[in-house]
């Protein structure tokens, strides 16, 4: 594991919240869930990465013993990086770049490869990871936590591709513990695909072991994830959406009864590269200000939600009569159809240019936020926040058109707020990030 990144285990009685029964009270057009107030103190162990990782897993079973079950969470640091964009940029390689392997959110493109194979976007602009260490001893990765897919899969030592000679690579006869599956796996892109087979092993997220996980080994990656800055990508939507029927880390994590709260919660920091977090088994009320607004899912696939409608300055300008979100830590930008996403460019004044939505950055402080109406409530995101400057190409809005009806409310959704994925209730809970 590199220096600097830390793992915390925190058990936390006070300051980070945990939900025995959510007592709902129907309105007209909101769920206003009730929470059972926390008991008071606080225990935090904190140790580096580079410690013993026998000692990590030992010490966090023994801090979660100790109190109370439904006081155990589990943290996870995340690392907020250079982006792919951002490091070839810096090259002058970002128009070649684009040209050969253009944005596309393949996710939607074709509903029959939800069983056999699991979807996912080519993303540049993705900057969010976490540490992860699979086998016995342990082998460590940096992954994306992404709430848009349910596999784990990792580079191993069998991939000759370019894209993996840059990653750490899983060596399976390294781990005493690891076990072949029989099953092949492949990852659709829009540009190419992630070809290998599946291996059981014991995944450590955030010091606790899950054992007996199912998980992915590429043997083949398509040139365009030599690119990405993480090794790999930890799912963490339902099972429905999983290759080859594998069973999500979150689903082991409840069902081995790691999390007595069967939710989690994603802050992202805007501009510090250190601070974000995901959350296990609890919400971390440092993160958040004012309520938590719970949101039904549409459907129990991705964490789907219906949007009513967008609105800027008053005025619908996408999404008239409601439509379909996901929220999804595992996109960058906002995605929705061609004519919903001009129509917002248009009405904050932003004009397209080599694929991206621009605006003048003189002018970012006199331009309107968007508004998404969710489940009767306002989500405002300032201009300050769906807009990107780049030191290389001046500002653009994260604004991202696809062939799809389905929206993507991705990280720059989350950064303005703190995202609760709850699998108890079926709801997704937005709260003001602080």
């Amino acid at each position: 594991m590199a220096g600097g990144y830390s793992l915390i285990v925190a058990i936390k009685q006070r300051r980070v919240r945990t939900v025995d029964r959510l007592y709902i009270r129907q309105h007209t057009h909101t769920s206003q869930i009730t929470h059972p107030q926390a008991s008071t103190g606080e225990r935090v162990l904190q140790v580096t990465a580079e410690e013993t990782r026998h000692h990590i897993m030992k010490w966090a079973i023994v801090l979660c013993a100790v109190v109370a079950l439904s006081e155990c969470i589990i943290q996870v640091p995340l690392i907020k990086g250079k982006s792919a964009r951002e490091s070839l940029e810096e090259q002058g390689l970002w128009n070649e770049y684009r040209g050969k392997f253009p944005f596309n959110p393949t996710r939607f493109d074709d509903q029959s490869l939800y069983v056999s194979s699991e979807q996912m976007t080519n993303d540049a602009d993705l900057a969010y990871f976490g540490v992860i260490s699979i086998g016995t001893p342990p082998q460590s990765f940096t992954v994306i936590f992404d709430t848009g897919s349910s596999n784990l899969w990792i580079p191993s030592v069998y991939c000759s591709s370019a894209a993996c000679a840059n990653h750490k690579r899983f060596n399976p006869s390294l781990s005493s513990t690891f076990k072949n599956a029989g099953k092949s796996l492949s990852i659709q892109y829009g540009t190419g695909s992630m070809t290998g087979f599946e291996g059981f092993d014991t995944v450590v997220v955030g010091g606790i072991p899950v054992k007996n996980q199912i998980f992915g080994l590429s043997q083949s990656e398509a040139p365009f994830m030599a690119h990405m800055k993480a090794d790999g990508i930890l799912g963490l939507a339902y099972p429905r959406l999983a290759a080859s029927q594998a069973t999500p880390v979150f689903d082991n994590m409840m069902t081995q009864h790691l999390v007595n709260q069967d939710m989690f919660s994603v802050y992202l920091t805007r501009n510090s590269a250190v601070g974000s977090m995901v959350t296990f088994g609890g919400v971390d009320t440092n993160h958040y200000s004012g309520q938590i607004a719970w949101i039904p899912l549409s459907s129990q696939m991705y964490w789907q939600i219906t949007v009513d409608s967008v609105t800027v300055n008053g005025q619908i300008v996408a999404c008239n009569g409601g439509c379909q979100a996901i929220v999804d830590t595992g996109t960058s930008n906002i995605v929705g159809p061609q004519a919903d996403i001009s129509s917002m460019a248009r009405a904050v004044g932003a004009h397209s240019a080599n694929g991206d939505n621009v605006v003048n950055c003189n002018n970012i402080n006199n331009m309107p936020s968007m508004v998404f109406h969710i489940h009767g409530q306002a989500f405002t995101l300032p201009a300050s926040t769906y807009v990107r400057q780049s030191t290389y190409y001046g500002c653009r809005t994260g604004l991202q058109s696809s062939s799809s009806d389905l929206w993507i409310l991705g990280d720059i959704f989350i950064r303005q707020y703190y995202s609760i994925f709850s699998r108890a209730q079926n709801m997704v809970g937005l709260a003001l990030a602080r």
